[in-house]
């Protein structure tokens, strides 16, 4: 067997591998654009913005008047027996008593302490919160997105890497048989060749179970068709300029799980401005037109009407409540104190973090270039392995142990690469800079 011509049938079966299997090939961008369409978590925290975008409303801080429209008819029919003081009897059946009110009342809360000015601010903050959760939501499917879809891109290299290596074995299979055949070689070298091409095609089978389920969970995560086929790229692309500093940077201005942090603090800070409001006396103006007609069978008045305008204010203050106020008032700070707290922590979890990441990402890239040296080393080996193997001057097991380190030394390099690029998703979604 010539040496040449065996890695040119490598290669021929790699074209024809790919020709074979065209599907359609998903790219990173058309995934994470079909998620941000159909995920329905995304769909929900967008949903919830909009709740909290309709709540911010003078009317809903109580900034606006109340005006209700009120009708009140009350009827009777009686049997009445009355004796006046005079002696007069009066003994009626079937009377009736008919009283109509209606009319039109306005109430406006004027002052109140201040407290739906700081209301209304709090509504808006909550408005931003809501924003920094829908963008939290995104970065995070975006994160799992290209998570899934670059675990794919490595487990279809994967694939790649075992579909060639079960061409080596079915070549040193024959060339161990064609070696028997002639009385050259030993059926113990053929038996273990056909054992090892045989634990190549078990790996093939379960390493495409893994790709198959992986591609479900990405179809999920994309919230379409579970079924749907579909290809990735055939290349992981590691970003190798990020710096920590930048990193960091971004990081304290726009990582959302910080921003929230800071957000609830302000919502608390205008939250005791509020309490505090309870300190101050409420004033409400007061106003309405009113209209009265009263029928009546019986009395010194049978009929009655009255239209008319009616006005006032109400003023109110709390001058004891059992200490509730100050107690109040403490509560409220103490959350206000909280959440101050809340945001250091944040901040040391942020840092922890990004530093974690950020080893780990220069150490993956060492391992890239470690990794690239080795593959370039077990090819070379490999290729030499096979030519003493063809003139046997090495056994079967050793040329076995070539091949797998070639294999090993790529799967090695592919999982360097996805590893690193899990990296370098986690530092810009911890930065708050993962493009959508």
């Amino acid at each position: 067997m010539n040496t040449k011509l065996f890695f040119k049938s490598l290669f021929l079966f790699f074209f024809c591998f790919a020709i074979g299997n065209a599907q359609e090939i998903l790219t990173l961008e058309n995934a994470v654009k079909i998620a941000l369409e159909n995920n329905f978590e995304i769909k929900i925290a967008a949903n919830n913005l909009k709740i909290d975008q309709a709540n911010v409303a003078i009317g809903n801080a109580g900034m606006l008047p109340s005006i209700s429209a009120l009708v009140t008819d009350n009827n009777s029919i009686q049997n009445t027996n009355q004796t006046r003081s005079d002696g007069t009897e009066i003994n009626l059946k079937n009377a009736e008593n008919n009283n109509l009110n209606y009319g039109v009342g306005l109430d406006w809360t004027i002052f109140d302490g201040l407290k739906m000015f700081a209301k209304y601010d709090q509504l808006k903050e909550l408005q931003k919160m809501g924003d920094a959760q829908l963008k939290l939501t995104i970065i995070n499917k975006i994160s799992n997105v290209n998570s899934v879809y670059y675990d794919l891109v490595q487990q279809q290299q994967q694939l790649t890497d075992l579909d060639s290596t079960i061409v080596i074995s079915q070549k040193r299979l024959e060339f161990t048989k064609n070696r028997y055949t002639i009385g050259k070689g030993s059926k113990l070298d053929m038996l273990n060749a056909q054992v090892d091409l045989n634990t190549d095609l078990g790996n093939l089978l379960k390493q495409k179970q893994t790709y198959s389920n992986t591609k479900t969970l990405l179809n999920q995560l994309l919230a379409r068709n579970l079924k749907a086929d579909f290809k990735v790229s055939q290349v992981i692309n590691v970003d190798r300029k990020l710096q920590f500093d930048e990193l960091m940077a971004l990081a304290e201005k726009q990582n959302p799980e910080l921003e929230i942090q800071i957000i609830n603090k302000k919502v608390s800070e205008l939250q005791l401005k509020q309490v505090k409001g309870e300190r101050y006396p409420t004033i409400k103006l007061n106003t309405g037109y009113n209209f009265n007609d009263t029928n009546s069978s019986l009395g010194f008045t049978t009929q009655s009407s009255a239209r008319g305008l009616n006005y006032g204010f109400t003023a109110s203050l709390n001058l004891f409540d059992g200490n509730a106020q100050n107690r109040n008032e403490k509560i409220a700070s103490m959350q206000v104190d909280n959440s101050t707290l809340a945001i250091e922590q944040q901040k040391t979890i942020l840092n922890s973090e990004l530093t974690i990441a950020f080893q780990t990402y220069t150490i993956n890239l060492s391992l890239i270039d470690l990794e690239i040296n080795n593959v370039d080393i077990s090819k070379q080996n490999l290729q030499i392995t096979a030519e003493k193997f063809r003139i046997g001057t090495i056994t079967s097991v050793e040329f076995r142990a070539a091949q797998l380190n070639y294999i090993n030394a790529k799967i090695r390099l592919s999982n360097a690469q996805f590893q690193a690029k899990l990296s370098e998703i986690t530092l810009r979604e911890l930065a708050g800079n993962l493009n959508f």
